[in-house]
Parts: structure tokens; C-alpha cells; sequence
């Protein structure tokens, strides 16, 4: 479940550093009522940006089946080695 804090409990730095890692999930920040920021951990930064990345990347490869643009396996591999020379 998403932590929600107001925006004057950020002057608590260490208890919210602390949250941050123990949640390991962005933390909400509101100011009068309503959404303003979300502040995380570094490791939960992290993690997030990696998966961004894997899903950029399968959705480039979806879209590039969707477009006819495959290679057989065997010859992907032979040019690859071709390639690196390997």
C-alpha cells in the first residue's frame, strides 16, 4: 500500500529517508489534500529506471515483429559470431 505524507513531514529528513527504504516503493507527497511530489529511495529509483528500460526494449522488439522484421535464429547467431569473430 502507497505511503502518503504531507508535505510538512518532510522537514523529518531521517524518519523519511528511513520510510523511504523500509517501503521500498515511491513515497506521496501532499500538499493541501491533493498530489504535489513523490520521493524514493535511491535502490527504488534504480529498479524502476531498469524496468522502464526492459520495457522500452521489449516493446522496440514487439513492434519490430509487428513490422516483419525478424531474422531466423540460426542466422542471427551466425552473424553475430561472424560479427565478433567467434
Amino acid at each position: 500500500m502507497p505511503q502518503i505524507i504531507p508535505i510538512r513531514d518532510l522537514k523529518k529528513t531521517s524518519e523519511l529517508s528511513e520510510m523511504c527504504r523500509k517501503a521500498k516503493e515511491p513515497v506521496f507527497i501532499t500538499k493541501n489534500g491533493y498530489g504535489d511530489m513523490v520521493i524514493m529511495s535511491m535502490e527504488t529509483y534504480e529498479k524502476t529506471m531498469l524496468m522502464n528500460d526492459i520495457y522500452r526494449k521489449l516493446d522496440a522488439a514487439e513492434q519490430s515483429i509487428a513490422r516483419g522484421e525478424v531474422m531466423d535464429g540460426f542466422d542471427s547467431l551466425r552473424k553475430t559470431r561472424e560479427k565478433y569473430d567467434l
